[in-house]
């Protein structure tokens, strides 16, 4: 009876002492949603600041490989899960299929807008400008597509299922885009239906974030490095033709051109992203992933 006492005794207030294994959880997920934005937002901020071609392309290599060791590492020493979202396997394939399928959509969207009259080329830009487009768009697209598809998605869809995944992720993707210069609440919201679905249904396709991050990376290269548009109501992001290979204008309505915020906040880019929003979840549900 003694020994028995002794020994259930100390067991007791062993599990009264420890931590609950919820608030680890909730302790985990928190840190791991706080660093994931802030690291976001220092790579962001340090691609955007470099204007040199040569320098650009390096120094955004160099940050998205940072991110998504950075993001492996945390998922196997700090989630202590398998981090599949980076595998090696097919990963090629979907970032390029990815590039095409952004550079294809931004080419409808503006070609659209041309043949309304709203965009015309008026010359040659810079190849060096749309270089420093390019080197700053992988840093972004690596590091957005890392915090908000393979953490805030991610982690809903673990918890809330594919819909809430969406919704609140692509929400919060449109939110973040009001710190840019020139953001509207229009364009904000455009961008959250138009690319944070689209991105969202990517990453849900396919388990993997290549895809969303090609097609992020194409989009963005494009808009702005490719037809010298305005992306996102940030002119550092790649528009005008300093930073694009070609010059361009456009007129006319808000609605229609996206105004300050650039084409991402046209009509035309909304119906053009939510019609292959459409198709890759219809593909992603056909292949029991939602």
């Amino acid at each position: 009876m003694h020994t028995t006492l002794s020994t259930h005794a100390p067991a007791r207030r062993a599990r009264r002492d420890a931590p609950a294994p919820r608030s680890h959880a909730r302790l985990r997920t928190t840190a791991l949603i706080v660093a994931g934005a802030v690291a976001m937002l220092a790579v962001n901020a340090v691609a955007s600041a470099v204007r040199h071609p040569v320098a650009s392309l390096l120094v955004g290599g160099v940050l998205a490989v940072g991110m998504i060791a950075l993001y492996v590492w945390a998922g196997i020493r700090f989630e202590r899960r398998t981090v599949t979202e980076f595998a090696r396997r097919g990963g090629l394939r979907h970032v390029l299929t990815g590039v095409a399928i952004g550079v294809g959509l931004a080419a409808a969207t503006i070609g659209i807008l041309a043949l309304f009259g709203a965009y015309r080329i008026t010359g040659w830009g810079s190849i060096t400008g749309a270089l420093v487009a390019a080197g700053t768009m992988i840093a972004v697209a690596v590091s957005e597509e890392v915090f908000f598809r393979g953490i805030v998605f991610r982690l809903l869809h673990s918890r809330w299922g594919a819909v809430i995944a969406l919704i609140v992720s692509s929400g919060l993707f449109g939110l973040i885009h009001l710190l840019n210069p020139g953001a509207t609440l229009a364009g904000a919201l455009a961008v959250a239906v138009e690319a944070g679905l689209l991105l969202g249904s990517a990453y849900l396709l396919t388990g993997s974030l290549w895809l969303a991050i090609g097609l992020h990376f194409g989009w963005n290269v494009a808009i702005g490095g490719i037809f010298g548009a305005v992306v996102s109501g940030s002119a550092a992001s790649g528009s005008g033709s300093s930073d694009s290979l070609v010059a361009a204008t456009t007129a006319g309505p808000d609605w229609l051109t996206g105004g300050g915020f650039g084409p991402e906040a046209s009509i035309v880019a909304v119906i053009v992203c939510v019609a292959a929003t459409a198709g890759m979840l219809v593909t992603a549900r056909r292949r029991g992933r939602i």
